[in-house]
Parts: structure tokens; C-alpha cells; sequence
């Protein structure tokens, strides 16, 4: 949604698909500037703001955390940083979500290892076959 002129926090965090407290959470982690605030105390938020807060979102979802994002912001700000600085990350991350990917597979293989001894019936102490082999003994 597009929003011009200034925003309330409320605003803001509507039109970025987030909650308010996520909004001050992110201000103080650093990845928000804190906003200017108008004569009755109330934040001013604008459109920028809302932006960054949609990048912020999106990079989480591809993986990146938090941490990762204020290098990726700070990459976005210097004006003589090279595309290539950002694709060193996400060729970093490509990585590490493959390494991800690969444990999960591992885990998987071993529950459906570890679930067929319930299928099997096979127990060495009369208790959960699965449970058992939690302990090693499947």
C-alpha cells in the first residue's frame, strides 16, 4: 500500500505488515532511525521508513538475520559500495542455507529411521521403541 506524507506508528506498522512493537524493537536494534517527533510527542514516521521496514522483512525471510541486515542496510548507504559486496552475502548465505538444507535431510532420513522401529514393534526395555532409540538402542 502507498502512503504519502507522514505516518503514526499505527500507520506505519500497517502499511509495512508488521506490529508496533516490531517498529520499536527495530529502532532500537538500530536498523530504524528514530523518527522526528511532532509537537504533541507522537512519532513521525515517512514513507522511507516504511520502506526500509519491508526490506528489513524481506531479508529475513530470505534468511538473513537481523544482524546481517544492519550490514546489508549499511551496504544500501554507503553510495560507493559495489554490487558485488552484496552478492558476496547472499553467495554467503546461498551457502550456509545449502548447509541447512543438507541437515534437515540428515534429520529427516534419521526420524524415519528411528520411526520404522515403532512400525517393527522392536523394543529392548518394554517402553516407546522410539523413545528408545532416542537413547541409542534402535
Amino acid at each position: 500500500m502507498k502512503h504519502s506524507g507522514t505516518y503514526t506508528i499505527g500507520s506505519l506498522a500497517n502499511d509495512a505488515g508488521v506490529g508496533i512493537q516490531t517498529v520499536r524493537f527495530y529502532e532500537r536494534q538500530g536498523l530504524l532511525k528514530q523518527p522526528a517527533r511532532r509537537g504533541s510527542g507522537y512519532r513521525q514516521y515517512s514513507s522511507e521508513d516504511a520502506k526500509q521496514i519491508r526490506f528489513i522483512k524481506r531479508a529475513q525471510e530470505l534468511g538473513f538475520t537481523l544482524k546481517e541486515v544492519k550490514g546489508l542496510l549499511e551496504l544500501q548507504a554507503i553510495s560507493k559500495s559495489a554490487c558485488s559486496d552484496v552478492k558476496v552475502r547472499a553467495d554467503q548465505k546461498t551457502v550456509e542455507i545449502q548447509e541447512k538444507i543438507q541437515d534437515l535431510k540428515r534429520m529427516q532420513r534419521s526420524l524415519a529411521e528411528i520411526s520404522s522401529c515403532c512400525a517393527r514393534g522392536k523394543t529392548t526395555r518394554g517402553v516407546c521403541s522410539i523413545l528408545d532409540c532416542f537413547e541409542g538402542n534402535c
